[in-house]
């Protein structure tokens, strides 16, 4: 609990720390995800759901791991489709556009692997969605992947928006093309094959984590499955929009 409270203090208030001390530093994936969880004793909501991390082969390289971290997203920090975002003390100052789904029924912890056509048959919808993270360390890039997801994968600030009212599972989503827009500007364009080749396989990859963990992904449950587009620099004063084309549209301003 002593490593989640450290951590949760930092984010409360803005502030950094180098990384965990020794003491409180988990050894392995499996003690990161149990201090992971506590932070949902700091929220008096049910928890809205999870993200992805690292769906990216560049974003792993960046953060110096070998494959994708789940987090978790608190009710809290959501944002309104078209809301404003306060900047705070964000150090990563980045927004990520990303597709999100939300769950049907709950897919429960299982000894099977759960295949992706399964998982699938779970998803009630699928939404536009824009990430803004963050870190508790003052150098995310150097603390492993053991420290990066005891703080919940840099979880922070989220807008999860509107359901697509389009036949979305009939669309090829590896192929699907999403446009960025910085202040009404191009600020980039990607496809759901950056993220581990399709958000459907990345969707597949975060109800088997869950599962290892003993974690059922519930219905209700909301899960945004890592960005898209290279990540979009924001400031205060920025607006960001996300057009996903037939899927819909997202934005969010920076204040």
């Amino acid at each position: 609990m002593d490593a989640c409270d450290l951590l949760y203090r930092h984010w409360l208030d803005g502030t950094v720390l180098d990384a965990l001390p020794p003491a409180l530093r988990p050894a392995d994936r499996a003690a990161a995800y149990r201090i992971q969880a506590m932070i949902e004793n700091y929220s008096s909501r049910p928890l809205f759901g999870w993200k992805i991390a690292a769906t990216s082969k560049a974003g792993q390289a960046h953060i110096a791991v070998d494959g994708p971290m789940a987090g978790r997203l608190l009710a809290e920090r959501a944002v309104a489709d078209g809301g404003t975002c306060p900047l705070g003390g964000n150090r990563m100052r980045v927004a990520e556009l990303e597709f999100g789904f939300r769950m049907g029924a709950d897919l429960v912890p299982r000894a099977a692997p759960y295949g992706q056509d399964e998982v699938m048959a779970h998803a009630a919808a699928l939404h536009p969605a824009i990430e803004l993270p963050d870190s508790r360390y003052r150098d995310f890039t150097k603390v492993g992947e053991a420290q990066l997801i005891a703080d919940d994968a840099c979880a922070h600030r989220f807008v999860f928006g509107t359901a697509a009212d389009t036949d979305w599972r009939a669309i090829d989503l590896a192929a699907h093309r999403v446009q960025g827009f910085k202040n009404g500007a191009p600020a980039g364009e990607g496809s759901g094959a950056n993220v581990l080749g399709d958000p459907r396989i990345a969707l597949t990859w975060l109800a088997n984590e869950l599962s290892a963990l003993g974690v059922t992904l519930k219905a209700g449950q909301a899960v945004i499955t890592g960005t898209c587009v290279t990540p979009i620099p924001i400031a205060a004063g920025d607006r960001i929009d996300g057009d996903f084309g037939s899927l819909g549209r997202i934005a969010v301003a920076i204040a």
